[in-house]
């Protein structure tokens, strides 16, 4: 079972979502305080997706190896999630610690650096990293076996290996930094949470950001942005999605 940190240098903690009773605008994908991302914002960044990443023909046998694109939900929570960063960065004057390059982002999804969604991933680990986290520390019962239950759903756990096992191995010497220092990301981001509002079109919900994958991506563990609840918005015109990503030098193995 292979993990990968998506938060570079365990820099993160970031206020994010406190709800404040319901907002809804016809066209209106989140709203971070006052400010409204539209639907619009993320249907021009999957478009553009699409239009620098085109798919190659279904017979053509370089297909099957193509990179799937990321989905509405993906799009839309990079775009919520650099909002908040950039409001919470100017309110506590963090400065990034590290840059994180569109061809870095690029390469963790093997897409073009010119594409803008590419390019919003590069511009909000480079935030991130400004923002301080907290101390990582041993993960509680409830959180190991929510990381168990995200690899069963991802099957990245073989099912002859079972909860205890797959727990031993997530928090064992290989691998417990990884997890550790994503669980603390993660709780200073959800203690955060009152320092703005945020709310999340039904359409999109449940929507998470994930800060520690899987091999291939599969989220482990992820920092939920707004409301809970189903009605994730689908495209049937878009391939699979696929989670954020992030800089692609930090990864661990479980072993």
């Amino acid at each position: 079972m292979r993990a990968r940190r998506l938060v570079a240098a365990a820099t993160v903690a970031v206020g994010i979502v406190a709800l404040s009773g319901c907002r809804a605008e016809p066209g209106v994908a989140a709203y971070v305080g006052d400010h409204r991302i539209t639907q619009d914002a993320v249907t021009a960044m999957l478009d553009d997706l699409r239009a620098k990443n085109p798919t190659p023909p279904a017979e053509d046998p370089s297909a099957a190896a193509q990179p799937r694109l990321p989905g509405p939900a993906e799009v839309a929570s990079v775009l919520v999630l650099g909002e908040v960063c950039g409001r919470v960065s100017k309110e506590k004057n963090y400065q990034p610690r590290a840059q994180v390059s569109p061809e870095q982002a690029a390469q963790q999804f093997g897409l073009s650096p010119d594409t803008r969604y590419v390019r919003s991933v590069a511009e909000l680990y480079t935030c991130l990293s400004g923002v301080p986290s907290g101390e990582a520390v041993a993960p509680t019962d409830k959180e190991l076996a929510d990381v168990v239950a995200a690899g069963r759903k991802a099957a990245k756990i073989p099912a002859n290996v079972s909860d205890e096992d797959a727990a031993r191995q997530l928090d064992g010497e290989q691998s417990r930094d990884q997890l550790r220092a994503a669980l603390a990301t993660r709780r200073s981001l959800v203690e955060a949470v009152e320092s703005h509002d945020v709310t999340v079109n039904p359409r999109y919900r449940p929507l998470e950001f994930p800060v520690l994958t899987f091999e291939g991506n599969a989220p482990a563990v992820s920092v939920p942005l707004g409301e809970a609840g189903s009605g994730t918005v689908t495209d049937v015109s878009t391939p699979d999605a696929v989670p954020s990503s992030a800089n692609p030098d930090a990864e661990g193995t479980a072993s």
